[in-house]
């Protein structure tokens, strides 16, 4: 036997109504940057560091996305890349994320509040003005980070002029879309070390020392 509650023909009308609005206004799933500016996103000690270590990584051109996650010490636990195919909707934009998190990090839903965040680096064409498809981004961005239990951080611009934080004002000209990797990548969370102690521990060590 199965209970629940059954919706009022007012609620399905009104629920109805607002989907179809939705499907019918894909541009209403965007983020102004005012709005954007208002959402307390937190701000990166240091934004170079990260787009240089991403571009170093994945190498983006135009219409290339990359979504990174970060520990507390902005220390880079997971990224992927992916080059985007879809209108400018952030419904598609927060999907297409958010299987690319999942793919490439466990979600942190269980915790009470995020400790990783998020970070979106969007290269394109154009110059470092807010578009209506960064809108689109931002709005997927914060969507995604929710489903998946992440802060939400930096929404970053890589263009031929080189790159934005947008929202922040803070931004700089290496590296740029046209630019060639830079020889250092952004820090990583070192892999875990062996366990001390026992046989194997002691025939590492001794090997070590020769």
């Amino acid at each position: 036997m199965t209970f629940g509650f059954a919706p009022s023909s007012a609620a399905s009308t009104s629920t109805s109504a607002d989907l179809s609005a939705a499907s019918a206004n894909p541009l209403a799933r965007l983020l102004e940057p005012s709005e954007w500016a208002a959402a307390g996103i937190p701000l990166l000690r240091n934004p170079r560091e990260v787009v240089s270590g991403l571009h170093s990584r994945h190498r983006p051109r135009p219409a290339t996305a990359i979504v990174a996650v970060l520990d507390p010490d902005e220390r880079l636990l997971a990224s992927a890349s992916f080059v985007r195919s879809a209108p400018a909707d952030g419904w598609m934009f927060r999907n297409a994320l958010l299987a690319q998190l999942r793919r490439v990090i466990p979600h942190d839903l269980r915790r009470r509040t995020p400790v990783r965040t998020a970070v979106l680096l969007y290269c394109r064409e154009g110059d470092a003005r807010w578009t209506e498809e960064d809108g689109a981004w931002m709005w997927g961005l914060r969507d995604a980070c929710t489903l998946h239990g992440l802060r939400c951080g930096a929404y970053i611009t890589l263009t031929r002029d080189g790159w934005q934080v947008l929202g922040e004002g803070r931004g700089g000209r290496r590296p740029s879309a046209d630019s060639a990797p830079e020889p250092f990548a952004m820090s990583e969370v070192p892999p875990l070390l062996p366990r001390t102690g026992g046989a194997a521990s002691e025939v590492l060590r001794r090997a070590a020392a020769r």
